[in-house]
């Protein structure tokens, strides 16, 4: 089942983890874009044509890494995924990012923002499947 959005209990336990953790996080993203894009009732913004889901998630990163850098974070990785080497055959991702925040809280701050907010559409619009992990690194 595709997701694209974290539920109320996910963001329940980033807060929770927000109040006792220090220290940079850095989110895995993996991403896998829709063909076309699907901006609903929204116009697609692109100049001819339907959008692909690469382009409408290019909008978000537009506008939502200036957003990263606001709150102290950064594009830590970018990387075009090629192939599962283990794992299920059907376990496809066109792109992983990792973004690194100074902190979990620093996160929680940067997606309430209403400046971040405002892209969030391109995302929808662009991610047929997504999965983020918050971690921390085992390597000082």
């Amino acid at each position: 089942m595709p997701s694209i959005d974290p539920t109320a209990a996910q963001l329940e336990e980033v807060m929770a983890r927000a109040e006792t953790m220090t220290g940079p996080i850095r989110m895995i993203n993996l991403l896998r874009f829709r063909e076309v894009a699907d901006y609903g009732d929204v116009p697609d913004p692109a100049e001819s044509g339907a959008s692909t889901g690469a382009e409408a998630y290019g909008r978000y990163g537009e506008i939502a890494m200036p957003e990263v850098a606001a709150v102290g974070g950064r594009q830590f990785e970018a990387a075009t995924a090629h192939m599962t080497v283990i794992g299920p055959d059907d376990d496809r991702w066109d792109l992983i990012a990792i973004i690194e925040y100074p902190s979990p809280a620093a996160f929680l701050e940067m997606v309430a923002k209403p400046s971040y907010q405002a892209g969030v559409y391109h995302r929808t619009a662009g991610l047929a499947d997504t999965r983020i992990y918050m971690t921390t690194s085992l390597m000082g």
